[in-house]
């Protein structure tokens, strides 16, 4: 993975997980997610559309914006083509309380109580967007 992309995911923006629903309309979550090696994890405490979206279909978009730079005409921003895949476990609750520290304050706990939940890996297929990361 491109390493400016990497120092961006690691600063914490606002990930768009963007899937299809059973009728082929989109769907479009804004979720918190993590680096693991070159491939992206989140967590979820439910089963919602859009980890039923997921079994259905794997093909996933993550797509994020840089932080604005005052006279850029077309800001940086990153498009993730995935393959994500959904594993059931007590680690959910985990790796929400972590990210809690990267996307609250570094002294925050996940204010959900902890329980079974389902993390999601992202496994990044092709990158494309405006930054030194496209092609």
């Amino acid at each position: 993975m491109n390493p400016e992309l990497r120092k961006l995911i690691e600063s914490g923006p606002m990930f768009h997980l963007s899937t299809s629903n059973a009728d082929g309309s989109p769907q479009v979550s804004v979720i918190w997610a993590l680096l693991d090696g070159d491939d992206l994890l989140s967590g979820h405490m439910g089963w919602y559309a859009k980890l039923k979206n997921i079994e259905r279909d794997p093909r996933v978009v993550l797509s994020f914006d840089a932080p604005r730079e005052a006279g850029v005409f077309l800001n940086q921003y990153a498009v993730l083509h995935c393959r994500a895949s959904i594993e059931k476990g007590e680690q959910a609750w985990d790796l929400l309380n972590r990210l809690a520290k990267i996307y609250m304050t570094p002294d925050s706990e996940f204010p959900v109580p902890r329980g079974p939940g389902y993390l999601v890996r992202y496994h990044v297929e092709r990158v494309g967007g405006v930054g030194p990361w496209s092609s």
